[in-house]
């Protein structure tokens, strides 16, 4: 039976699953198969993950993934009975109920380095550290989100085998915190019709959006990455070590800072905790 621990938080079990899933002991690669791709939307990598955390997380705790293709975000986990009768406010904030979590796979360039390190594309959705889902009943459900970014290699000798070399789960606030902006990009849009010499042409008014990618950071490539707001992940961890921190400036005043976490077992004796900042 797995071990249950019914106040812990989500996104650090579903770190502590992903990366041993994906890793070996001193971050060795461990190679995994995909099935083909069915069709351009379908993505057998999140599928994968899906099984992983489905298989591995607490008895008492779900994985659910989106009902489609461009529905983020791309998987929800969460504590059914915790959730049940718990006021929406709080689903909306505590990580030990629910969170949503969606998945960026990325390639390395020719030059070794993390493609779109500069920024990349959300397509239609931004991120946020705040998403929108729907429950059962069809209501509007609003919970933390994070995100899952792979740095995922083919093996050349072994068509269909993949295997990582860098992995980050971050808070969405590390992204995007401005929730109503996200709200603004989601909400329905109109589409055009009629248009065109013919008529016969339509603008679905979907907006293509780029945001920060954690993996183009140095010190996040080639490890595997937890990143929360929280500061004291160690005690309810222990197997989790604070390595680092992330200082994102605000344009108009201030700034967020976010606290970078590995695998114990993953860091060397001599490390020295990390600053970086944007």
């Amino acid at each position: 039976m797995r071990p249950q621990r019914r106040s812990s938080d989500l996104a650090a079990e579903s770190f502590l699953i992903l990366r041993n899933a994906f890793f070996q002991e001193k971050m060795k690669p461990q190679s995994y198969r995909l099935r083909d791709k069915r069709n351009t939307q379908d993505d057998p990598f999140d599928e994968y993950v899906h099984a992983l955390l489905a298989k591995g997380l607490p008895d008492d705790t779900r994985c659910l993934s989106a009902p489609g293709p461009l529905i983020t975000p791309d998987l929800v986990v969460l504590r059914p009975e915790m959730c049940e009768m718990a006021p929406r406010a709080l689903l909306a904030t505590d990580l030990s109920r629910i969170v949503g979590l969606e998945v960026k796979k990325l390639e390395r360039t020719p030059g070794g380095a993390v493609a779109r390190s500069s920024g990349m594309d959300y397509n239609t959705t931004p991120p946020c550290g705040t998403v929108r889902v729907y429950d059962r009943d069809g209501h509007t459900l609003d919970i933390r989100g994070f995100y899952l970014f792979v740095c995922q290699e083919a093996i050349h000798d072994q068509p269909g085998r993949y295997c990582q070399s860098a992995l980050v789960l971050c808070d969405g606030n590390l992204l995007n915190a401005d929730f109503a902006y996200y709200l603004s990009v989601v909400g329905q849009r109109t589409k055009e019709v009629g248009l065109g010499t013919y008529g016969d042409g339509a603008n679905r008014s979907r907006p293509m959006l780029i945001f920060a990618n954690p993996l183009g950071a140095a010190a996040l490539d080639h490890e595997a990455t937890l990143i929360h707001f929280r500061d004291d992940l160690e005690k309810e961890f222990p197997r989790l070590r604070r390595v680092g921190l992330i200082r994102r400036t605000v344009p108009l005043g201030g700034a967020r800072v976010f606290h970078c976490y590995r695998l114990r077992n993953d860091v060397s004796g001599s490390h020295t905790p990390f600053p970086y900042s944007n």
